[in-house]
């Protein structure tokens, strides 16, 4: 199989409709000007014939790739029998074999103990959830997230984001969130949970008592940095200590992403509140979800609702993949293997120009020190058939979602046209230097 760009047409695509009518808010579609029509497995095609590796998943919507047959025929089946689609929170089917699916595949041999929470659909709603229990548990408002932190941009979730471009939208102030620094954030010489640790000892330090402490463990638009297991158990100690709850916000970084389906899975600590969504579905569907602890379930009815929390083509295409990928160790042994090969790769690249690798898993990048460059070779990238994309605080990150279900070959395929257009940029970028 290969990579196939797209071929002459005879004609140029009318793509007018969306600078008449889209808003200008629209990024993706900028750095990919495609227009997309197909996907199966670990490509997308546009309707010019062209055929991409898809590297970007979706931003971790897709870890088992894009309409996985056996998602998709039990979906198929679901609606062909009449099933139910908008549930709002009523019993359903649907709902009810995910639930016993994920209590006995993945709540029951990981000893966790929590009530699920169907919030609205997208992740941001998950974590406004989140918070909003914490401060109404504790009774306090402030809340401690990191920097480089991304947690969505409703308003709750978007003043626990750092990044001051997404927080420059909001219109209002940003408030009742202290942002600390993240592991590793003044090097590898300061431990920051020690910091914090002193800022909460300190009734002078003018850090309030916190209601939550919220957490990546590994921050997916902040740049790929990945925690420590030491770091984190001293903040989730810390959380406990000062009578907050601790938070892990597992959106992007969990189902797999990063080798187990929970992130923080064999890291000596138990977050009290989980956050989940993006490859939760398993198909792209939107579906959230916020977990926690049982005595911390202390809503009244109705207190938080959402038209769209009783999505159940999720619930089927998430049952699905549980049982398909969850059932047994294959999947994570798996994932475990080809995140080495991955690491390896990388750190070849990042070697020979002089970089840094930064995360953990199959949720990997490069930092190659600026976003003009990153964009560059992401474009670069883009027109040898590659969709891949950039994180970080300036962009200079370059970020490696492929598939989880990814064979070896196409992953070497993909990191190959990777690592020549980047010793391309770089070359481009001496000879530059050299006039």
């Amino acid at each position: 199989m290969t990579i196939t760009t797209p071929k002459p047409s005879g004609r140029i695509p009318d793509r007018s409709i969306y600078e008449r009518r889209e808003s200008e808010v629209r990024s993706y579609a900028r750095a990919m000007p495609r227009q997309f029509d197909k996907a199966e497995g670990v490509w997308m095609h546009d309707n010019q014939g062209g055929r991409y590796l898809d590297f970007l998943s979706g931003c971790s919507t897709l870890n088992y790739g894009h309409n996985h047959p056996i998602l998709k025929q039990a979906l198929i089946d679901y609606i062909s029998a009449d099933g139910i689609a908008h549930g709002l929170d009523l019993h359903t089917d649907a709902k009810e074999k995910f639930l016993n699916t994920y209590e006995e595949l993945i709540l029951k041999p990981r000893g966790l103990d929590y009530r699920a929470m169907f919030t609205g659909p997208t992740g941001t709603n998950a974590v406004e959830a989140a918070i909003k229990l914490a401060r109404k548990v504790t009774g306090r408002e402030n809340v401690i997230a990191f920097t480089n932190g991304f947690h969505g941009m409703t308003l709750g979730a978007l003043a626990c984001t750092g990044n001051a471009a997404k927080r420059g939208g909001a219109g209002v102030p940003l408030s009742h969130v202290s942002h600390e620094p993240y592991d590793g954030y003044y090097g590898p010489d300061v431990d920051t949970a020690e910091l914090l640790e002193q800022r909460l000892a300190d009734p002078s330090s003018g850090l309030d008592a916190p209601a939550a402490i919220l957490v990546e463990t590994v921050q997916g638009e902040g740049g790929l940095n990945a925690a420590s297991p030491e770091w984190l158990r001293k903040i989730a100690a810390l959380a406990k200590e000062h009578g907050a709850l601790f938070i892990v916000d597992d959106i992007q970084a969990g189902c797999g992403r990063t080798g187990n389906f929970f992130s923080f899975e064999d890291m000596g600590f138990t977050p009290d509140i989980v956050t989940q969504a993006k490859s939760l579905s398993g198909m792209g569907l939107p579906f959230a979800l916020t977990l926690f602890r049982p005595e911390l379930d202390q809503w009244s009815p109705g207190e938080h609702n959402g038209t769209f929390r009783g999505n159940n083509h999720a619930f089927v295409t998430a049952t699905a993949a549980l049982r398909h990928f969850w059932s047994d160790t294959a999947f994570e042994d798996d994932i475990a293997r080809r995140g080495t090969l991955l690491e390896q790769r990388l750190e070849t690249m990042a070697r020979e120009h002089g970089f840094e690798t930064r995360g953990r898993g199959m949720m990997r990048g490069i930092n190659v020190g600026s976003g003009e460059l990153a964009d560059a070779v992401t474009a670069a990238c883009f027109d040898d058939g590659l969709i891949i994309e950039t994180s970080g605080a300036h962009g200079e990150v370059i970020k490696v979602l492929a598939p989880l279900v990814i064979d070896d070959a196409l992953l070497a395929q993909g990191l190959d046209i990777l690592e020549a257009r980047l010793r391309e940029a770089m070359a481009d970028d001496l000879a530059v230097a050299a006039e």
